[in-house]
């Protein structure tokens, strides 16, 4: 592992110092590329102007429509957290705004796949519905909008993912209006917004509109600020870049869950997860909320999350939460034996081959279909590779198809990877999509080896070796002044997460002594700039030599009420 530390340049250190910046913070912000002090500003008043975002006006001249004829508007929501927290944004907003025949309906993953299909279509038209409404969805589902439309249905698809493509050429499905800050032509600055921050701007659009045909004033106007919660849980969830706009978004959720104001599901999933609601974090999000509402979409029904999320009952709210956090240990069980038998198959295709591959894909007829992607994320972090795991499909008539997973590293684009697949061997694969770091696809079990030779030969060409090499970016030194339980606690208030890392901390220490815990971890007492302090490295057995040079992240331990400062290793340059 290469150790390096961020770029923070002195001028930008020295100016955000002087608009009142703490030292350490303006050090993180301008390693990160904040340049100016007005982008640390996170009120409303500077989120990106809803207007900006392409089909957002029609959308909500459509829904206003449907709204005033009191027409059956059905929710057709993604399985994951970012789609669970879109729908019940949708379903909250819109019921705010007047509508009163809205309901929802998501996808199995198993029996139906991604996606707004055609059988989809055809039991949102049987529900009575006018208009189909996804979030998180459909900007690819170009027969399941043409069968929804045959039907006689209104369409409206908000999404954020990439639109399909055919001979090079982005095709969109042929909806009343599409919402997308990806589809040609939309100036949105921020790209990297969520499905749920989408329906958000959906609705903020839909009550201007309101506003502008007289159903209510400035002043009795509903507040959608209530729905930012949930805007800023699905939004860490789903691992996209947090842009200026994203932080915004997510700065104002945290606000108003620290203050107690959310829905009863979010509060009892903090509850179940025993973590602190008034000093929640984005952490908190990422590891402890989104996965157990991402579980419900894994390994059950994504109903039980969107419900947990809908509900204003307390007592069903708590229900709901703990039938959550039950499919999450069941997940985190399947997942842990996936993983071990992924990380055996991944070690013995770089033991048994003197040039490791570039990329890794794995297969075996044990996996569950719902966590490969956790798996995969799991043995790319591992081995450093771009890596796909794929599992046999349960759905019913594709007893001969596996459905695969893949995380991506820096420096190598995952969809363009498998678009080169897909030409170079065309109809290997049936059905493929995704980003730069994560895609998924499908493909014919006996094609499973060809897939895993074309896919290892397009990363050796696409992939250069510095990015083969495993890099640890830092924000360098720790100052020993700034060791403080009141830094770290001022740290976590902050927003961090993808795009906008964590801060991870880079020093030469001395090990005065190290044990195993519990046969998993490293446990570690250090010395930094002479002072004695905790550490410990998850996931590590190897023993460390008596000076070493690590990479860690601070958190505050607290042990028979006293708080201390502990280390949390990341990485070491050995």
């Amino acid at each position: 592992m290469k150790i390096i530390q961020r770029d923070a340049p002195p001028r930008i250190v020295w100016a955000l110092q002087q608009a009142g910046v703490h030292p350490l913070l303006a050090q993180l912000y301008a390693a990160r590329g904040v340049r100016a002090p007005d982008e640390l500003d996170d009120g409303m008043a500077r989120l990106l102007p809803p207007d900006t975002l392409r089909g957002a006006r029609e959308a909500a001249a459509l829904l206003a429509d449907a709204i005033a004829r009191d027409a059956r508007i059905t929710v057709v929501a993604d399985y994951d957290c970012d789609g669970a927290t879109a729908c019940a944004v949708a379903l909250r907003g819109l019921n705010l705004l007047g509508a009163r025949q809205v309901r929802f309906l998501v996808p199995d993953r198993v029996t139906d796949g991604y996606g707004l299909t055609p059988p989809i279509s055809e039991r949102v038209h049987a529900l009575g519905t006018d208009l189909l409404l996804t979030v998180d969805n459909g900007i690819a589902s170009l027969e399941g909008v043409a069968r929804a439309k045959a039907l006689g249905l209104q369409v409206l698809v908000t999404d954020h993912h990439l639109p399909a493509q055919a001979d090079g050429q982005v095709v969109l499905p042929e909806a009343d209006v599409l919402v997308n800050p990806n589809q040609p032509g939309c100036e949105f600055a921020s790209k990297n917004i969520a499905g749920v921050g989408v329906i958000f701007y959906v609705l903020l659009a839909l009550r201007a509109e309101l506003r502008a045909r007289g159903v209510f004033d400035s002043r009795s106007q509903p507040k959608l600020d209530a729905l930012l919660p949930l805007v800023a849980l699905g939004t860490v969830a789903d691992v996209v870049k947090l842009d200026a706009n994203n932080r915004r978004l997510v700065a104002q959720g945290l606000k108003r869950i620290r203050a107690g104001a959310m829905p009863p599901g979010v509060q009892q999933l903090f509850n179940i997860a025993s973590r602190k609601s008034e000093v929640a974090t984005t952490f908190d999000f990422g590891f402890a909320l989104g996965p157990r509402v991402n579980a419900a979409g894994r390994l059950a029904d994504m109903t039980v999350g969107i419900e947990c999320l809908l509900t204003d009952d307390a007592g069903r709210a708590e229900h709901l939460a703990r039938q959550l956090d039950t499919i999450n240990r069941e997940r985190r069980d399947i997942e842990g034996g996936m993983r071990e038998q992924a990380l055996l198959a991944a070690e013995t295709l770089f033991d048994e081959n003197e040039t490791p591959p570039a990329a890794v894909a794995l297969f075996d007829p044990d996996f569950h279909e719902g966590v490969v992607g956790i798996v995969a994320s799991r043995i790319k972090d591992k081995v450093h590779r771009p890596t796909f795991v794929f599992a046999a499909s349960q759905a019913p008539g594709q007893e001969h198809v596996l459905k695969g997973s893949g995380r991506s590293i820096p420096g190598f684009h995952l969809r363009d990877a498998l678009d080169l697949v897909s030409k170079r061997h065309p109809g290997l694969l049936l059905r493929f999509g995704g980003h730069a770091m994560a895609a998924g696809c499908t493909l014919r079990a006996d094609d499973f080896t060809t897939f895993e030779q074309a896919f290892a030969q397009a990363a050796h060409e696409l992939i250069d070796a510095a990015s083969l090499q495993r890099r640890l970016e830092t924000d360098g030194p720790l100052a020993p002044e700034y060791c403080r339980t009141d830094i770290v606690d001022a740290l976590h208030r902050e927003v961090w997460g993808q795009g906008f890392a964590p801060p991870t901390f880079s020093d030469e220490v001395e090990v005065l002594s190290q044990r195993l815990l519990g046969e998993k971890h490293l446990a570690l007492k250090l010395r930094h700039h002479g002072q004695p302090i905790d550490g410990i490295w998850f996931g590590r057995t190897e023993s460390l030599p008596a000076r070493v040079r690590l990479a860690f992240r601070m958190e505050a331990d607290e042990w028979r009420g006293v708080r201390k400062v502990r280390f949390l290793v990341e990485g070491a340059e050995l």
